[in-house]
């Protein structure tokens, strides 16, 4: 087994990166072309709790490592995974836990990302993935597999935190649009309703 960790800051409320969470592999982000679909499977409040729980499939296109592409041959670019994730208005966080579906005969890939607040305008990301090949007794190819993949989630972390970071932005400006929006349509009836009263 290996481990990948990541730990990152992003200058957000975590009122606003707990809301683009939801847009992370949207237009807007153009870092994550490789997503071809995200489908919510199910999502329920606990009463109780108040929390948020989500299961969605995500459908992503990307190339093999080459180590996989020798033992499993081309033509498996497409995988999915399973994600649950866990929204805490109290604790304010959001964990999302997530685990490969395509070749978990082969290989566990079994991650987790939790969003929280370090501040009024900081979010604290901490990603941790632990990596195991299932390939019978041949240690020299299940350490090959594992190093693939570990590279590969290194290679995508900072890609996935610019991507991120252009949905932040966005959903920041649209926002902020649209607050503007509002105040102006109440300051119009506001007009209307001086110029009825006159």
């Amino acid at each position: 087994m290996k481990v990948f960790s990541n730990t990152e800051t992003f200058n957000y409320s975590w009122e606003e990166v707990s809301t683009a969470n939801w847009r992370k592999y949207c237009p807007w982000n153009d870092k994550s072309t490789h997503v071809l679909a995200v489908d919510t499977i199910s999502r329920t409040v606990d009463p109780e709790t108040g929390i948020l729980r989500t299961e969605r499939l995500i459908t992503c296109k990307q190339s093999m490592p080459e180590i996989l592409k020798k033992i499993m041959g081309a033509g498996m670019e497409e995988q999915q995974v399973f994600e649950t994730s866990y929204v805490d208005p109290k604790k304010r966080t959001v964990t999302m836990v997530s685990e490969n579906i395509t070749w978990n005969n082969l290989l566990n890939v079994q991650e987790t990302v939790v969003y929280k607040p370090l501040n009024d305008h900081q979010t604290a990301f901490e990603q941790a993935a632990k990596i195991t090949a299932l390939c019978g007794g041949w240690q020299k190819i299940k350490n090959s597999m594992e190093d693939a993949l570990v590279k590969r989630f290194r290679d995508n972390a900072a890609r996935g935190k610019e991507g991120f970071e252009a949905v932040l932005a966005m959903s920041r400006r649209v926002f902020a649009e649209e607050q503007q929006r509002e105040k102006m349509m109440l300051i119009q009836a506001q007009a209307v309703n001086i110029r009825m009263a006159a």
